[in-house]
């Protein structure tokens, strides 16, 4: 008789390894959203603490672009990189993703932001300390809870505030959705972390004047609930004739709109692929792609 063969054990690799996609796919969001936390509301932090002298509103805008592509970078690959409700809801919505998901994106999102914002205090803990003399404020010029989560203009009503969340999150997702269109001009693979940081940046750039311009509610209402618990209490939500709220659900109705502009004004339009139908280009369109190639 042949003796039996023993099976190899498995490495410990093999026995860490998921083997669910939707775990892969939760876990990879929760770390994504606690890195843009972490490297984007640090670029804020290192700006307020320092009074300016290391940083300012450049190196805001561009550090919390370039955290928000480093998370793309480490989740895309697993999770698509969403790192935000809204555009987890624009995916489903428009077919992109299944629903199923959806609850658990979105948990991952907010759990990840609530330990980015918690793993920040700990790294600023001293500097927060003696910047206002042991005080946490929300407002005044010793404030810091703008660290962590957005607040209003003085000027700025509420329904001005709402109107610019939707606005803002409505070019976000409308331009993100480009981005991964395969039959527009698209991004080469790899490189749709960094034109997406590009976006943040004009946007931000553009349009963060009024509120600071979260277009995210899981990065604007964990850091703010986290603010909350650590001492700066029940201030961060009534900031802003309670303000908090803007953040949260001004993003989602843009990401309704922006998803609706992209789909029915380009998406729709493409040659239908299943028809074997070959659309004839334009004087314009030829050009187009001739500049290109010369460029």
């Amino acid at each position: 008789m042949q003796p039996e063969t023993q099976q190899p054990g498995r490495s410990f690799k093999q026995k860490l390894a998921l083997k669910s996609s939707l775990a892969k796919e939760t876990l990879a969001e929760f770390l994504g959203t606690f890195i843009m936390i972490v490297l984007g509301c640090g670029s804020v932090a290192q700006a307020v603490l320092s009074r300016g002298h290391f940083g300012g509103i450049v190196t805001i805008n561009v550090g919390f672009a370039m955290a928000v592509a480093m998370a793309i970078y480490v989740a895309g690959g697993v999770s698509g990189g969403h790192i935000n409700p809204a555009v987890s809801f624009a995916m489903c919505l428009f077919g992109r993703m299944k629903w199923i998901k959806f609850p658990f994106y979105v948990a991952a999102q907010f759990l990840g932001a609530f330990m980015g914002a918690a793993t920040l205090f700990g790294i600023y803990y001293d500097g927060l300390m003696s910047f206002a003399g042991g005080q946490l404020l929300t407002v005044g010029e010793n404030a810091t809870a703008h660290i962590f989560a957005t607040y209003p203009a003085s000027y700025l009503s509420l329904a001005n505030a709402f109107a610019d969340q939707v606005v803002a999150t409505t070019f976000l997702v409308m331009i993100v959705f480009a981005v991964f269109d395969s039959r527009n001009w698209g991004v080469p693979r790899g490189l749709q972390p960094i034109v997406i940081g590009l976006l943040i940046i004009v946007i931000a750039s553009s349009l963060g004047l009024n509120s600071g311009c979260a277009m995210n509610p899981a990065r604007d209402l964990s850091p703010r609930l986290f603010t909350a618990l650590a001492g700066w209490g029940s201030d961060v939500f009534t900031a802003g004739n309670n303000f908090w709220w803007i953040p949260v659900v001004g993003p989602m109705v843009g990401a309704i709109v922006g998803g609706l502009i992209y789909v029915l004004i380009i998406e729709i339009h493409h040659p239908d692929p299943d028809t074997g139908l070959t659309a004839q280009p334009s004087k314009d369109q030829a050009e187009k792609y001739e500049l290109s190639v010369v460029m």
